[in-house]
């Protein structure tokens, strides 16, 4: 029996080991390689590991949209419900009923538009900003008890990993 990355002449080259894993230590084929495989495996293994990292919350244990206008406002300041709606890509009536949560539970304020008196200005509260740190802690703190275990060689393949991630959905 070859050894692992042997070649075999006799065997289906999408077949062949093209690297180890370092994850699961069994080799790379050529055919995982391809792009539609890849993005079939890269889409699953991302969104798993979203899915699991957002399970980390803060103490208000706010669901997904609600910390992530918590973290825009964090991001970039105080904005308008409309621009909050624009971000996360939904209705301005679904983001007014988000932020008036999120003013019922102390973590956002609204306030006058500066230049629109028909409009509001929502604002990062203190408490929506310990939020921010606090979730952003425990899924950092998360990340890193995993990342601990894995060797400095895997490490170094992730951060590379993670640069080609960004470069990805670059705009």
């Amino acid at each position: 029996m070859p050894g692992r990355g042997a070649s075999n002449p006799g065997a289906n080259p999408a077949a062949s080991p093209v690297a180890a894993s370092p994850v699961t230590a069994s080799p790379v084929t050529a055919k995982q390689a391809r792009p539609n495989e890849l993005a079939r495996d890269m889409r699953v293994a991302v969104f798993r590991t979203a899915r699991r990292v957002k399970a980390e919350r803060g103490a208000a244990d706010l669901s997904d949209s609600q910390f992530s206008v918590l973290a825009w406002l964090h991001q970039d300041g105080p904005l308008a419900p409309g621009a909050l709606a624009e971000r996360q890509h939904v209705q301005p009536p679904s983001m007014t009923r988000t932020v008036n949560s999120l003013v019922e539970l102390g973590l956002v304020e609204k306030g006058e538009h500066p230049t629109d008196r028909r409009q509001v200005v929502v604002s990062l509260s203190d408490a929506g900003s310990a939020e921010v740190r606090e979730t952003r802690r425990r899924r950092d703190e998360w990340l890193t008890k995993r990342l601990a275990s894995f060797t400095p060689a895997e490490r170094a393949t992730l951060a590379e990993a993670t640069v080609l991630l960004r470069r990805l959905v670059a705009e």
